[in-house]
């Protein structure tokens, strides 16, 4: 009898653990589903903007988080198959930024002819390894001491023509078409010139998401929220460093998305915003529980191994793949744990 009944209590003991191993197993086998709605790749297709968000071709939700070159004159060398790879399979990164000057030594508006053609073929060298390895990829005009995009908005037009033609088969590019409007340079100014330059990227790739830079190093989003550019697929760029941009401008953002404006930060450090000086976590942290918060896109600046702070690598690494830990800068290992802990790795 008691044999017996010790035989009914273990079945029911056995039951019950393998119900709860079940139960486990579903939930466990749940979260990478759960975690790929905060972190998609380029394998999801063509995005497209929602009210205040970017969404894939089904609406979901999608947050790009990934890392932004240097200059693509000054190191090119970036640009390769196996850092790419590396970047999505190792980092996690699902986008990657190619930061093209304009108008500093060797820019594409102050180079040659020679220049100007190797920086769009590198350009799109880089969009075809982005698309290779599921990465989204940012086409960036990257303005900074010429201050107004107005200046070379001639060039802008050309560049950008020939570029959305050439890249229009590819799903996984956005464009950047003003990095850092500086210098004074009003929202009506900056207004103007995405409107003469938007027609041209859409005669080619009509449904493109186009990013627009704001005035002052691209932190007055409330001036863009108070008078939009009335077009579908248009965000605009929010930058901020760590050390210098605090609470007062992840207000100017909070207000600015709840008024209707798509943000995206397509670049940001954890230092000051000279790019180099101290490194301020704890005022990073909050910067990226704030954008998460409203499913903000972000990309780090910046992959080179420039002897400054925000640079990623270390400035006696001449490694452009296949990084060890120890060879990374504090800015590069802070980055690189973020973008893993988002996936899970």
């Amino acid at each position: 009898m008691k044999q017996g009944k010790g035989k009914i209590i273990s079945r029911r003991i056995l039951a019950a653990v393998c119900t709860f191993t079940m139960l486990l197993t579903l939930m466990v086998g749940t979260q990478p589903v759960q975690a790929k709605t905060k972190f998609q790749d380029a394998r999801l297709g063509a995005l497209h903007v929602e009210g205040t968000k970017l969404c894939d071709k089904k609406g979901n939700t999608v947050q790009l988080r990934g890392v932004s070159t240097h200059g693509l004159s000054w190191y090119p060398q970036y640009v390769n198959d196996k850092c790419f790879k590396e970047l999505h399979d190792k980092w996690g990164a699902n986008v990657v930024r190619l930061a093209m000057y304009t108008a500093d030594y060797n820019g594409y508006c102050t180079g040659d002819a020679k220049n100007r053609k190797a920086l769009k073929d590198l350009v799109k060298k880089g969009v075809k390894l982005a698309d290779k390895y599921h990465m989204y990829v940012i086409v960036d005009w990257h303005i900074l001491s010429d201050c107004n995009p107005k200046q070379n908005q001639k060039a802008a037009k050309a560049f950008f023509k020939d570029m959305s033609k050439e890249l229009k088969r590819y799903d996984n590019v956005l464009y950047e078409i003003c990095n850092e409007p500086n210098g004074g340079t009003s929202w009506k100014d900056i207004k103007s010139y995405a409107r003469s330059v938007i027609p041209v990227i859409r005669k080619n790739d009509k449904d493109a998401v186009i990013i627009v830079g704001t005035p002052t190093w691209s932190q007055e989003v409330d001036k863009a929220a108070a008078d939009p550019i009335k077009e579908k697929n248009i965000m605009y760029a929010l930058h901020f460093y760590a050390g210098t941009h605090k609470e007062w401008l992840r207000d100017t953002m909070t207000k600015a998305i709840k008024a209707g404006l798509p943000v995206f930060v397509t670049e940001y450090g954890i230092c000051d915003a000279s790019g180099n000086g101290a490194i301020d976590k704890t005022e990073a942290k909050k910067w990226i529980k704030t954008l998460d918060k409203y499913d903000v896109s972000y990309v780090a600046w910046n992959l080179s191994n420039k002897g400054e702070t925000s640079a990623m690598i270390g400035s006696s690494c001449q490694k452009t793949s296949g990084f060890k830990r120890s060879e990374l800068s504090e800015s590069g290992k802070w980055v690189y744990d973020l973008l893993r802990k988002k996936v899970g790795k």
